[in-house]
């Protein structure tokens, strides 16, 4: 395809199907600090869609809108709002019931249920997610919040009780531990934010709140339903570069908790600014380069499929994405004809259209950067194998699938974040077990074949290596209940349904020696419901 047909694939204003339109520019001026939705009236970051188009023969990015670049007065007012609402854990919100904050969260989540195609638009516009996508990421969005509840109910049932050991009375529950930080990513910048932001809230942690770069708009609807679901200074938003309005939060030493999806890089950065480390938790889920390994006895139409989904899901902007395929030379030939001609028959295109497979990218430059990947690969005796492999016009960017890849490119070892597909020709197992094994990564990997001796042999070298081993199948996050990991710069704590619920939470206990005057107290105590934290009650 020639960058003129891809250009070609851009619509004109009036070839927009109506009910994908969105009232553009959107302005969003406020912001939510202590209940409150300020009006900012300061400089403001525009924002383009990665949906150009065209006017007069040529290809525009169009301003969807903007959005606030507060200061670090703002910033700070946000954390003494948080603080305040935690209040040394005495605040409204910690010392709720948990059967009251179950409310709380449910009534954020029938009112979000109302702005869904709005967000689903919204986050179509701003980040290029095909509707499919877009509807799927959203309505994930409201299953996850119904299972953290769910999951919440299961653990509160289990703590709902005493134990006596060696002549003591306790009850153990969870916690919360303060004010959290929740940054999330670009690529979905709903459900991956609420993977963390809705499991701190629910378990009675405060929340300072930075949307992602891009993708900031499509929370512009939600800040009304923050300010009405959550008592005030609970959830607070900052807007901004992240160096004026993070950086003095994290260098103030107030923030308990670190709860970020984006790069090692940036990760470093923030943990670095806080001056107390060891009051800092972080629960990080950061880039990864996960390999494919292809044994000579796969099955090469599955691997073929599972392959093409594994790296082109969104253009492969996920941290789960296949990002490198080792195939057995036995049967390298095959796989690639076979991988052509699935790719080959990818759909580019706009969002709305149906059976979209390949979508405009929304970060800026990236075209740019993908290329020079390209370049460095065929520097260093790579070639493109499909055909119109790496053609771009703006934010559309056809596939490329580079073959024989080695470890003097940068795509061997670097995450490329998008739509290339490089491929190393392997003889010996132990060469893609090496390049595990040296990784900084340690995400997930697939492993595709029929000898189950091989396989097992395999997944217990590999256990020990990355989170997930995938038989047969695509790396993935879901489905949500599992554990969701890294090792190395690729994660940091765990995230699943259940597991987010202890990590933004400590493990706390009353305990009282079993004397006829403490049985007593703790009797008066639970039988006259005085205490949320002191209770046999549970949820059903």
């Amino acid at each position: 395809m020639s960058n003129e047909n891809l250009k070609n694939l851009f619509p004109e204003e009036n070839q927009i199907p109506k009910e994908f339109k969105v009232k553009f520019p959107l302005h969003q001026t406020e912001y939510l600090i202590n209940g409150e939705l300020r009006v900012w009236s300061g400089p403001m970051q525009d924002v383009y869609s990665p949906i150009c188009l065209k006017v007069s023969d040529k290809v525009t990015q169009e301003q969807m809108g903007s959005y606030p670049l507060l200061t670090e007065k703002e910033a700070l007012q946000a954390l003494q709002s948080a603080e305040d609402a935690y209040d040394l854990g005495r605040g409204e919100w910690p010392t709720r019931s948990i059967q009251e904050r179950i409310d709380s969260v449910s009534n954020f989540a029938e009112a979000l249920q109302k702005k869904r195609e709005e967000i689903i638009k919204l986050l179509m516009w701003e980040i290029g997610k095909s509707f499919k996508d877009s509807a799927k990421e959203f309505d994930r969005t409201i299953i996850y919040i119904q299972d953290t509840i769910d999951a919440l109910k299961d653990l509160d049932r289990i703590s709902s009780r005493f134990q006596i050991e060696s002549g003591v009375i306790a009850q153990i529950r969870r916690a919360p531990l303060g004010v959290v930080l929740c940054m999330g990513p670009f690529n979905y910048p709903l459900n991956e934010t609420f993977t963390t932001l809705i499991p701190a809230l629910i378990m009675g942690n405060t929340v300072v709140f930075k949307p992602p770069k891009i993708g900031v708009l499509l929370f512009q609807p939600i800040l009304e339903i923050f300010k009405d679901a959550f008592p005030k200074g609970v959830v607070n938003t900052i807007y901004g570069d992240g160096r004026t309005v993070v950086g003095p939060i994290m260098e103030s030493g107030r923030i308990n908790v670190l709860a970020f999806i984006g790069s090692s890089r940036v990760a470093n950065i923030l943990k670095k600014q806080h001056p107390l480390p060891n009051r800092l938790r972080s629960v990080l889920g950061l880039e990864a380069k996960n390999p494919a390994i292809i044994l000579p006895d796969a099955d090469i139409d599955l691997a073929v499929k599972e392959g093409v989904l594994g790296a082109l899901s969104f253009n492969g902007q996920r941290c789960t994405a296949l990002k490198i395929f080792f195939v057995h030379s036995k049967i390298v030939d095959q796989f690639i004809e076979k991988f052509i001609k699935q790719i080959t028959a990818l759909k580019l295109g706009m969002p709305w259209e149906s059976g979209v497979n390949i979508t405009p990218l929304p970060e800026e430059n990236k075209s740019d950067f993908l290329t020079s990947l390209i370049e460095d690969a065929k520097k260093h005796g790579a070639k493109i194998m499909n055909p119109n492999g790496g053609e771009f016009d703006s934010t559309l960017f056809t596939p490329a699938v580079l073959f024989p890849v080695n470890e003097k490119m940068q795509l061997y070892s670097e995450e490329q974040f998008g739509p290339l597909i490089p491929i190393v020709p392997y003889d010996n197992i132990e060469e893609p077990i090496k390049y595990i094994v040296e990784s900084k990564y340690g995400q997930q990997v697939s492993i595709f074949g029929k000898d189950t001796a091989e396989i097992a042999s395999l997944i217990d070298h590999l256990v020990n290596q990355v989170c997930r081993v995938n038989i047969n199948s695509q790396c993935q996050r879901g489905p949500d209940i599992f554990p969701f990991t890294g090792k190395k710069d690729s994660a940091e704590g765990t995230l699943s349904v259940s597991d987010a619920l202890r990590v933004f939470t400590i493990r706390t206990l009353v305990a009282a020696k079993e004397t006829e005057i403490n049985k007593d107290i703790i009797t008066n105590i639970v039988k006259n419901h005085k205490s949320n934290f002191l209770s046999t009650d549970f949820i059903l």
